[in-house]
């Protein structure tokens, strides 16, 4: 059988292509894993590379880094949060979270500039619900819960350091949670405010998205949302 003989240029090219072409089929793949590439009217909030489109509050962003598509607060000093330049006021947000061992963090909501976020603004918990440092928390505390307001119906969390999904819908006066895909929170805000005057964040109807540091690291990635009408 005859055998075809490439020119040595051609042959010291073929490993290039070849990773090249690798690369494009794994970012292709990896963009595929981002809800913004499967629903329509989805923008993301984290752009993967830097901060842009986020601001410091209450110190700067020192403490948060970006490495390889992922957000991260080390849990040092700096910033008490970070929130995002623009104010959203009905949405849909979906983000990936991965938190270590007895870590613990927050999602703040309709959250204004001054004031604590998850009294002036509402915070749906991010946490190591296994993590014996909090075993005596109050339900409303553990992960997706309107933080000590309105505890999960199911607990859906994942191991510490495992990637997990988070989905927060707010619309008007309702605000549904999914982790890891299950319904876990569908509250009336307006019903919670009469029995939780003291987070008047439940009555704002607008505000900055954020993300906490509690003093321990977390990692953030895919932070994607959609404005809704």
């Amino acid at each position: 059988m005859a055998t075809l003989q490439l020119p040595l240029e051609n042959s010291l090219l073929i490993p290039f292509v070849m990773k090249k072409t690798l690369t494009s089929i794994l970012f292709v793949l990896s963009s595929l894993n981002c809800p913004a590439e499967k629903d329509s009217g989805f923008a993301r909030l984290f752009n993967g590379k830097d901060l842009s489109g986020w601001q410091g509050m209450g110190g700067p962003t020192s403490n948060w880094e970006v490495k390889e598509g992922v957000l991260s607060c080390t849990g040092k000093s700096g910033s008490q949060w970070i929130a995002t330049k623009e104010e959203f006021s009905d949405f849909d947000l979906r983000l990936e979270f991965k938190i270590p061992v007895n870590g613990n963090s927050g999602v703040f909501i309709r959250a204004p500039r001054k004031g604590a976020p998850w009294v002036a603004g509402m915070e749906i918990q991010v946490l190591d619900d296994y993590g014996p440092k909090w075993k005596n928390l109050k339900p409303a505390q553990f992960t997706g819960a309107i933080y000590a307001v309105c505890a999960p119906n199911v607990r859906a969390s994942k191991k510490a350091g495992e990637w997990q999904s988070m989905r927060i819908r707010c619309q008007g006066a309702t605000c549904e949670v999914w982790l890891n895909e299950k319904p876990i929170v569908k509250a009336d805000l307006g019903k919670l405010a009469g029995k939780s005057p003291r987070v008047g964040g439940l009555k704002r109807t607008s505000g900055f998205i954020g993300l906490q540091n509690h003093s321990s690291p977390v990692h953030y990635r895919n932070l994607v949302i959609k404005r809704l009408k």
